[in-house]
């Protein structure tokens, strides 16, 4: 059974997680609207990726006798910038992930072992999570005003087919 401050603690991801996936459902929308195709597919796997994350922590939860409490969402917005800009906010956002992930480790550790080894594991793919959204910042930068050198971009995001396998 989590303890009270644990279970606060892991339906805070579980927020975090959710409005990860609506965050980068709405940037994907906005780069489909914009015909960025490529990378509006890989923001929506992103998303995909994101809500998988929710549902293991929720089925964390669950598998130990917790209660899940899901938050009402904000609003996204629905203009994001140019290619670069939405992608900065999405380097941005998986920062503030891995800084919340972190903290949530380092409590669980004190607290339950178990716990934080799950965290661990989520904790771990961040790394990758911000590797990836940093190359795509940087080559979005690289490109400059580049319009031929961002649809190249845009096609190779497009490759992407499945969102890799999350935490654990």
């Amino acid at each position: 059974m989590l303890n009270d401050q644990l279970q606060k603690l892991v339906n805070n991801l579980i927020q975090i997680e959710h409005v990860s996936t609506t965050l980068y459902l709405a940037m994907s929308a906005y780069m489909a609207n914009q015909n960025y195709t490529g990378m509006a597919k890989w923001l929506r796997l992103q998303s995909d990726e994101e809500r998988t994350h929710m549902l293991k922590l929720i089925d964390y939860v669950t598998d130990k006798g917790g209660t899940v409490a899901i938050q009402e969402l904000p609003a996204q917005p629905n203009q994001f910038g140019t290619p670069l800009e939405t992608f900065k906010k999405v380097l941005k956002h998986e920062q503030f992930v891995t800084d919340s992930y972190r903290q949530a480790y380092n409590y669980a550790l004190q607290e339950d072992p178990q716990t934080a080894l799950i965290i661990q594991d989520f904790l771990r793919e961040q790394i990758d999570e911000e590797a990836q959204a940093q190359t795509i910042v940087d080559r979005l930068t690289i490109a400059g005003d580049n319009q031929a050198a961002i649809l190249v971009l845009d096609q190779e995001l497009g490759q992407r087919n499945v969102a890799p396998a999350a935490g654990g």
